[in-house]
């Protein structure tokens, strides 16, 4: 029978008392104390556990390990790989040019993306095909919504753009645009500033600037106030924050009183100008002030159509509000259509994004709406 042969070292189960020393027949015995170079790693627990920790970090981050061609791609494309806000099941962008630039967050060259924590594909999720008229651009805006409390807003049927800050100056500097809705949030995109770009920063006290910051720009109570509402304002004040060599006329006529006052009446047609200027495009912003009263707001609206004199008839008439306004806005669009005027309805896309008071939209909502006039306008043939 074969005699084991090996040493108290080797074998714990084995007393020194019952150690046979190796007969010299077999001529291994040295070799047992001295691994060939040529043999296999010797698994210890610590090696193991090595092993096994560095087949976990490869798993954790293998998806931040840039394949060969991302490398050359810039850091937005790169972002978007990972982007949870792409829709599901609907299909992918158009390869254009125009389209490439939907799928890129146009606010990471902006001031404070990172404090005020908001990124274009937060607030929009691009798919093809995109809407190639004003009736179905209008239709689909209006009928969009979100999946989800607070999720990127998607049109209904066909996609409408999101605008670079590059497009939207070039596209407002071609207009003269009295747009009640639309003027602050303007702003922040010709200004890239999400921090202050509703708010008349430049004469702000310390306390002021923490209050009218990022999302409470909009805050009504505090901050209306301080919000820009004519572009000559910043001109005048803060020229190098536009950017813009295209001269910008974009202002805003409160008027949310009915009978409508002399002097507001006058104000807008002042506004207006004359036909001679460079073309106008007129966006009316209807609120919460008529009570949900139709024919208050039907009253209000021949107001400001004859204000404006036929040679102006407006093309746009956006709403909004929350879940009370649903009725009420179907109604409006019903009476606006019979005066000529396009509709815009934005109750579907505010209904689940945030309300910072439970009725006015925040920044993100009123940028969505903002980028949507900007859809409606590029629209418009000269």
């Amino acid at each position: 029978m074969w005699q084991r042969a090996t040493s108290y070292d080797d074998d714990p189960f084995t007393s020194p008392a019952q150690e046979v020393t190796p007969s010299a027949n077999y001529g291994w015995e040295n070799r047992v104390r001295r691994p060939s170079r040529f043999s296999a790693p010797r698994f210890t627990p610590f090696r193991t556990g090595l092993l096994l920790l560095a087949i976990g970090i490869i798993v954790l981050f293998r998806d931040y390990i840039p394949s060969p061609a991302s490398r050359q791609m810039p850091r937005n494309h790169r972002n978007l790989q990972h982007n949870n806000h792409s829709p599901c099941c609907l299909p992918t962008p158009e390869s254009s040019l125009y389209r490439i630039l939907d799928i890129i967050d146009t606010f990471h060259s902006y001031k404070f993306p990172d404090t005020c924590n908001v990124s274009s594909l937060d607030l929009h999720a691009p798919f093809g095909p995109l809407c190639h008229d004003r009736a179905s651009m209008l239709t689909a805006m209006s009928s969009g919504g979100r999946i989800g409390h607070d999720a990127p807003y998607m049109p209904r049927g066909c996609d409408m753009r999101w605008f670079t800050s590059e497009e939207v100056r070039y596209g407002t500097s071609n207009w003269r645009l009295n747009a009640a809705p639309f003027n602050r949030e303007h702003h922040i995109l010709i200004r890239r500033d999400l921090g202050h770009g509703a708010v008349t920063d430049w004469n702000f006290s310390t306390q002021e600037s923490k209050e009218c910051f990022c999302n409470e720009q909009f805050d009504v109570k505090a901050c209306s106030v301080q919000g820009i509402y004519k572009t000559a304002d910043v001109l005048t004040n803060d020229p190098d924050s536009l950017s813009c060599a295209n001269s910008i006329n974009v202002m805003i006529e409160q008027i949310v009183r009915f009978p409508i006052p002399t002097e507001e009446i006058i104000s807008l047609k002042a506004s207006i100008g004359t036909e001679g200027d460079k073309p106008k495009a007129v966006i009316f912003g209807h609120g919460l002030w008529s009570n949900l009263d139709l024919q208050k707001t039907v009253n209000w609206l021949d107001a400001v159509l004859e204000a404006i004199g036929p040679g102006f008839a407006p093309q746009g008439h956006s709403l909004f509000g929350n879940k009370a306004l649903m009725l009420f806005e179907e109604a409006v669009s019903v009476e606006a259509a019979k005066k000529g005027v396009e509709h815009l309805g934005t109750w579907n896309m505010s209904i689940q994004s945030n309300k910072y008071d439970g009725v006015h939209l925040d920044m993100k909502g009123n940028l969505v709406k903002a980028m949507m006039v900007m859809n409606w306008l590029n629209l418009i043939e000269n």
